[in-house]
């Protein structure tokens, strides 16, 4: 990787200095900014000088004013080749030795747009996953895991140090409901046995409780308890409450029991996260957390941000900042999920002293929480909560409807993932796309296409908004889709497989005339380091993702407008074998930052 300097911003700095003296020299005026916008599609130009903003201080016909500066540009600049004035818009024509200057120092360069983290600067820490080790991985589980990677790739991409993390929910009354349901209705049973993934036979005996529960509910009703008597009394939920309390006190038997359940569900969810592509560079796990945090009740009720009640509860009054007062401790003394969050946030900062922020990717349901906790950990006076963030993203609903865990309504992940690949097979024979392959090649490349579908689909959408997922609309080799830009890098390395790419990758190109599309196509490149940083900035896979969409279009466009290995002049057949190779660099660079493979042939 190296530090780029933004071409975009390059071309408005080298301008704003321009139309600076422009206006000086014409109007006796010193500006102090100057705004540019994207000129029109339907004008000619590259760049676009709003006048408008002007008028405070050079007084004048904004059409005038335009003419004047554009003449003067023209006249000084050597990038500048041509204008015209459309109300109060300069629009400003580049030269093409701007672009091509800027195409043969970057063609080469395979991390363009990409930059190395500064030494000095904190890293960030990415949480994501952070699953209940009661059930298997589902849809919601897959939406959480690509956001919290992607972003975890763009803010490296950024510059930034990254750690990618996870807390997993390793404790609690749902594990103790598979633990229970295990031991009563098991019968011995583990995955070898059964040759299920550890995590589905945990997820089993989950539901498995459920429906006893449900069961003994029913029979206590009948006996003339009301309905909410008989939630609170079923006979196997004050069994797992007892069981839970076990726990707590480091009953052997039960401890154990619950290690071998709990290993068994992190072999299961390490392989799905293996097929999905995601990592993680340190866990945590609440069974070893839950009681951090309670040291620091001590220290912010002598600092006075928590009170103590009468009844010896400990809370924290945030209405004046807007929000209500939040318990932070029991009055038996005993920790809650805030004090947990609080202790964990805080440890994390002395396992990683570098760590100087956090982005916890949970969806939207947590929103206010995660105000609460941020807001907690600034009055205790640490610097780096105000580097905190919340990942918000919205649920994935099913054209069935929503899913249920405890009822076993969810769709798993692992299922989810074999099913695209399905998918993937069946559509991909009926276009006839991969005749010459090999089994195990069509079987891998099944797969590329299935987890391209289903990662670009869900990723290409704003992380707020809630999804209805289908799978079937997300593999299409048309439109904004995983496929097609998939498709369309293929197409490209079979052009370059065909071109003489090794010999002309470093041969500089000057003094052509570019084509319409082979300008926009630069364009269009030049724009990718700035989106890295907006996505960064903004915690949003969809900016790279649809960046990723524009960018294949415009290539399209090139390539049924641009005869690219049939060109007349040798110097434009050599240009385009390199710009269709900058081109499929940046696609592979983008969509690596989605967790998404490219492959060579399609």
């Amino acid at each position: 990787m190296q530090t780029y300097k933004n071409v975009k911003m390059n071309l408005e700095n080298i301008l704003s200095n321009h139309v600076k003296e422009a206006v000086k020299s014409n109007f006796n005026v010193a500006l102090e900014t100057v705004e540019f916008q994207a000129t029109r599609k339907e004008f000619a130009g590259d760049i676009t000088v709003v006048i408008f903003p002007m008028l405070r201080f050079v007084k004048g016909n904004p059409v005038q004013i335009g003419e004047t500066i554009g003449n003067y540009l023209v006249e000084k600049v050597t990038d500048v080749k041509a204008f015209n004035v459309v109300k109060g818009f300069l629009n400003i024509e580049i030269g093409d030795f701007f672009y091509l200057n800027f195409f043969n120092i970057y063609k080469a360069n395979e991390t363009f747009g990409f930059v190395f983290p500064k030494a000095e600067e904190k890293a960030i820490m990415v949480e994501y996953s952070s699953p209940n080790t009661n059930k298997p991985l589902h849809l919601g589980h897959v939406r959480n895991n690509l956001l919290g990677y992607s972003v975890a790739e763009i803010l490296k991409a950024s510059g930034k140090k990254v750690y990618k993390t996870q807390i997993i929910n390793d404790r609690g009354i749902h594990i103790c409901k598979s633990m229970l349901a295990w031991k009563h209705y098991g019968k011995g049973e583990t995955p070898e046995s059964t040759g299920l993934k550890g995590d589905k036979l945990v997820g089993n005996y989950y539901v498995k409780f459920d429906q006893e529960y449900k069961k003994e509910i029913q029979d206590l009703i009948a006996k003339g308890s009301t309905e909410e008597q008989a939630k609170k009394e079923a006979p196997i939920l004050l069994e797992a409450q007892h069981m839970l309390l076990k726990w707590e006190a480091g009953d052997e038997e039960v401890v154990s029991l619950w290690k071998k359940m709990n290993g068994w569900v992190y072999e299961g969810f390490n392989e799905t996260y293996i097929n999905l592509g995601v990592d993680f560079d340190t866990l945590y796990y609440e069974s070893n957390t839950y009681l951090l945090g309670k040291e620091f009740v001590v220290e912010g009720l002598k600092s006075g941000v928590f009170i103590k009640e009468a009844d010896g509860s400990v809370w924290c009054d945030l209405t004046e900042d807007g929000l209500d007062k939040k318990i932070v401790q029991r009055a038996d003394g005993t920790a809650v999920y805030m004090t947990q969050d609080i202790g964990t946030a805080i440890h994390r900062i002395k396992d990683f002293p570098d760590v100087g922020g956090m982005v916890y990717t949970v969806g939207n349901e947590q929103d206010y929480h995660f105000q609460v906790l941020f807001l907690i950990l600034k009055k205790l006076g640490f610097d780096w909560a105000k580097n905190l963030y919340h990942l918000s993203y919205g649920m994935v609903d099913l054209p069935s409807g929503k899913m249920k865990s405890r009822e076993g309504t969810v769709v798993d992940a692992d299922d989810l993932i074999a099913d695209m690949s399905q998918t993937a097979e069946e559509i991909s024979e009926e276009l006839g796309k991969l005749d010459g392959y090999s089994v195990e090649e069509k079987k891998e490349l099944y797969k590329t296409i299935g987890l391209g579908a289903l990662k670009y689909y869900i990723l290409k959408v704003d992380p707020k908004k809630r999804i209805l997922f289908n799978p079937k609309e997300s593999i299409d080799f048309q439109g904004n889709t995983g496929p097609f830009i998939q498709y369309t890098y293929a197409r490209i390395q079979s052009i370059l497989r065909k071109s003489e790419l090794q010999t002309v990758i470093g041969t500089d190109v000057n003094g052509i005339a570019l084509h319409l599309k082979e300008k926009e196509l630069i364009k269009q490149i030049q724009l990718f380091p700035e989106v890295v940083q907006n996505a960064a900035e903004n915690h949003s896979p969809a900016l790279i993702a649809n960046y990723t969409y524009d960018l294949v279009k415009e290539f399209n466009s090139f390539y049924q407008n641009v005869s690219i290995l049939g060109a007349d002049d040798p110097n434009e057949k050599v240009f385009r074998i390199q710009l269709s190779n900058m081109v499929a660099n940046t696609i592979k660079n983008s969509f690596s930052l989605l967790g998404i493979q490219v492959p060579e042939r399609m």
